[in-house]
């Protein structure tokens, strides 16, 4: 999968989940998803390569990272919460479907009960279960 690929997979995915806000708060280089103010997702080009920062359990992204050379620490974020993905051998739209909807039970979780749009526990396991 090439890296404009892996950005419209990453965002079309992101877009699909409940709560989920597209905004642009460092400029139009930069995409960045929400849920309920709180990032889970962001897209850009580093340099001249698109990428997609994720935020991953720690243990699952030393995981990651082991098994696809494709898989980095978070590009400008906390290396061991958060990933950078970035198109190639291996990366495929199930792989992307389930990194985008960890990373957002990741932020759901930490949100207050009241402001959850999703049961962050149980949300997309059955999308798992399929695959």
């Amino acid at each position: 999968m090439n890296g404009t690929t892996l950005h419209k997979m990453a965002a079309d995915r992101a877009e699909e989940l409940p709560g989920a806000r597209l905004e642009h708060p460092f400029g139009d280089d930069w995409e960045v998803f929400k849920v309920r103010g709180k990032v889970f997702m962001l897209m850009t080009e580093v340099p001249g390569r698109p990428v997609v920062i994720l935020k991953a359990d720690p243990g699952e992204a030393h995981a990651l990272r082991e098994r696809y050379a494709h898989i980095t620490p978070g590009y400008h974020m906390n290396k061991k919460h958060w990933i950078t993905l970035e198109g190639g051998d291996g990366i495929d739209r199930a792989l992307v479907d389930e990194l985008v909807t960890d990373s957002y039970r990741l932020v759901v979780a930490r949100l207050p009960r009241a402001e959850q749009p999703v049961a962050p526990h149980t949300y997309g396991t059955r999308m798992r279960a399929a695959r």
